[in-house]
């Protein structure tokens, strides 16, 4: 038991110092001052550093070979330590300290070409930024994949082939749907003007309704909506746009379902190896279904109606089914975060093959927004008018997040899966949804799979939640029946 607990001591404060890399990134796209960045870059490097160092500790080794699990839940942390020490060991930490610097960096020249319109100074860092990670994959890959290497960080034992194939499953159906409601009436518009502080005051409300703890928690502003921390610290930011306010409540809504996700993690995971989301396609099943299958839901729409008018009067639909509809509109957008739920997956189809072919070397920096205008194009049958609604619009590829795109649509599968067990388990559940109370379904998830963190594997943990292998089924008969409705 000694190497065991010592290995374990040595991981909570590597855990604990992680929380500390990851605030530090919260501050920088929050509340950091536009000046601090290159100093910030240095700052995000040296902890880098330390954490690599400690990462890949030869005596982390020693006491893996020696370690015997206490029970199940210590045999779980010993394979989550062995996989995380074998794969840090393949990755220099020279590469490892500069890749945070660089990404770190590369965050605020994102941001500031987003909103410049203007992609000149980001593709440099871009450049660089995908040097780095093909080395990086390299590494991992020993000649494998460096794609699929990359994958690893995000989604265990996934395989890009597989995920190729899931997008060829969803595709033609989807396309189907698609066509559909676009050959329909267009649906209801919202209208008016929804002033800042009210869409903040809603998002606290709603928040907290789905379970969201603001005394270990807090929200804020970003250009990019995203969550971060665990445990007893996780925070969130949306954005808001005083012309639409179901940007800012829906962007809050699929934050807290990561949110609640890392907060409901059994107490003592905390600062472990299963005090975390076990994989990014489980977090979005989280945030998807609280975001859509809840939160977009017909009973909750009517509720949510009804507390609109409250907030802002006159919202220019005049139904709860009108404003359903308009919540549920099928257009053809630029923006992947704002996409209706049937356009949603080709966004994310199209980010996976750019992005996949970055990294193996068949598409060049420099001509990665005609690319991707060429594929926008085609899938979506619009043009697109600027970067930023183009492929400066997500914040992913400027700080190294590059293999995740797929757990998005592997997050969507998970959910369909997750919302028709839990259906068949709570057939009153659209009684509360209809009383502004999703508590019912909320619980389930926590009971059913957050508070387990990482204690199985990914298709383990939604199949030990459902009681049944994951597959795209559900979520296809999902909108089919929830578009069907709505368009006929």
């Amino acid at each position: 038991m000694a190497a065991y607990d010592d290995l374990m001591a040595h991981a909570r404060v590597t855990e604990a110092l992680g929380q500390v890399a990851g605030r530090t990134g919260w501050d920088q796209e929050t509340t950091m001052p536009k000046g601090a960045a290159p100093q910030r870059a240095e700052e995000m490097a040296a902890l880098e550093e330390v954490l690599h160092a400690r990462r890949t500790d030869p005596q982390v080794g020693d006491w893996l070979d020696a370690a015997e699990a206490p029970d199940t839940q210590g045999a779980a942390n010993l394979r989550l330590m062995r996989r995380a020490y074998v794969r840090n060991r393949k990755v220099p930490g020279r590469l490892a300290a500069e890749i945070a610097r660089v990404t770190s960096l590369g965050q605020g020249v994102w941001a500031a070409a987003r909103a410049a319109d203007d992609p000149a100074p980001f593709l440099p860092v871009l450049a660089e930024i995908v040097r780095l990670r093909r080395e990086e994959g390299a590494a991992l890959a020993e000649g494998g994949d460096v794609y699929d290497a990359l994958m690893q960080d995000y989604e265990p034992g996934a395989k890009s082939d597989e995920m190729a194939a899931m997008f060829d499953a969803l595709r033609p159906r989807l396309v189907e749907l698609r066509a559909t409601a676009l050959d329909a009436a267009p649906a209801p518009r919202l209208s008016g003007h929804f002033p800042e502080a009210a869409q903040i005051a809603l998002a606290h409300e709603i928040a907290q309704a789905f379970g969201y703890d603001l005394q270990r928690g807090r929200i804020d502003r970003a250009v990019h909506p995203f969550s971060s921390g665990s445990g007893l610290d996780v925070r969130i930011t949306t954005r808001v746009d005083e012309a639409d306010p179901l940007n800012c409540i829906y962007s809050t809504i699929h934050e807290v379902g990561h949110a609640c996700y890392e907060q409901n993690i059994a107490a003592d995971h905390r600062l472990t190896p299963l005090g975390r989301g076990v994989s990014m396609g489980v977090h979005e099943s989280q945030s998807r279904s609280y975001e859509n299958q809840i939160g977009r839901s017909e009973a909750y729409c009517g509720w949510l109606y009804g507390r609109m008018r409250d907030r802002f009067g006159e919202i220019g639909v005049g139904s709860e089914r009108d404003f359903y509809r308009a919540v549920n509109a099928v257009h053809s957008g630029y923006i992947r975060t704002e996409a209706d739920e049937l356009h949603y997956n080709l966004h994310v189809m199209l980010r996976f093959d750019l992005e996949r072919a970055l990294l193996r070397g068949d598409l060049d920096v420099e001509d990665l927004e005609a690319a991707w205008n060429d594929r926008y194009a085609a899938d979506f049958g619009q043009a697109v008018d600027r970067p930023s609604n183009g492929f400066l619009q997500d914040v992913h590829w400027s700080v190294g997040l590059m293999g995740y795109f797929p757990t998005y649509s592997l997050g969507n599968l998970y959910a369909g899966c997750l919302f028709a067990a839990l259906r068949g388990e709570l057939p009153d559940l659209d009684a509360a949804l209809a009383q502004g109370d999703p508590s019912p379904a909320t619980g389930w998830m926590a009971e059913r799979l957050q508070r387990f963190g990482g204690l199985r594997e990914p298709v383990e943990t939604i199949a030990h939640a459902t009681g049944d292998a994951p597959s795209a089924e559900p979520l296809l008969r999902y909108l089919e029946a929830k578009f069907g409705d709505l368009y006929g």
